[in-house]
């Protein structure tokens, strides 16, 4: 996953900071989407995945205009749960830089069954 920052992406605009460089929970969001992505097609009919652990570490800065890249790698499979590691790292020309890099753990569900769930939690529902 290719992100080139905007101002959209920034902590001032996401209100986890004042200051405009990438917000921390896009980058976790960036990192959520590649593990998505890998998982496009293998999961079977109905059903998806969802996050149930992130452990995630932001390590530098980076300015409006910077591109950025994520990637998602399937470390291991326990049962229904799907343990990923994740990196982002903002390139140039001359070399590659670490931005942030953690774990993401999705669990596999059924997405109907899944979504029955979350309707009972509803305003009318309390």
């Amino acid at each position: 996953m290719v992100l080139t920052v905007a101002d959209e992406d920034t902590a001032a605009c996401l209100h986890s900071g004042d200051v405009p460089v990438l917000a921390t929970p896009r980058l976790v969001a960036l990192c959520e989407e590649a593990t998505c992505r890998s998982l496009d097609g293998r999961l079977g009919e109905g059903r998806t995945s969802v996050a149930s652990r992130i452990q995630f570490d932001h390590l530098i800065p980076v300015p409006i205009g910077a591109t950025v890249a994520a990637e998602a790698t399937l470390e291991r499979v326990e049962g229904r749960r799907l343990v990923f590691t994740v990196s982002v790292t903002l390139r140039s020309d001359r070399h590659t830089t670490l931005v942030a890099a953690g774990r993401v753990t999705r669990v596999a569900v059924e997405r109907d069954r899944f979504l029955d769930k979350a309707g009972g939690w509803g305003p009318d529902r309390g």
